[in-house]
């Protein structure tokens, strides 16, 4: 089980790549209603981070594109999310 400051540390590289993925990244903002101030602020937000996590564990293709280019086993983001506020609540079916 990974604990809360691993799972902050892996949102934050995931939310990195994601803001450098123009195509998922402007769906990101549509979805979540965000923008490049209100991110800038909440990038320390574990809540926030949880839902850059959420959007991106909605495809799977996305999964493993964010681990592929951040070299890391497609189960971590599932594992971070898990680990950030919300995560243990979440029915992973």
């Amino acid at each position: 089980m990974m604990d809360e400051k691993s799972a902050h540390t892996v949102a934050i590289q995931t939310l990195g790549w994601l803001a450098s993925e123009d195509d998922l990244w402007d769906v990101f903002l549509g979805s979540s209603g965000a923008n490049i101030e209100s991110i800038k602020t909440s990038a320390q937000d574990p809540i926030f981070l949880g839902s850059v996590l959420d959007f991106l564990m909605m495809d799977d293709a996305w999964v493993m594109r964010a681990c592929g280019a951040l070299s890391m086993p497609n189960e971590t983001l599932m594992q971070a999310r898990q680990a950030l506020p919300g995560g243990r609540d979440r029915s992973w079916t």
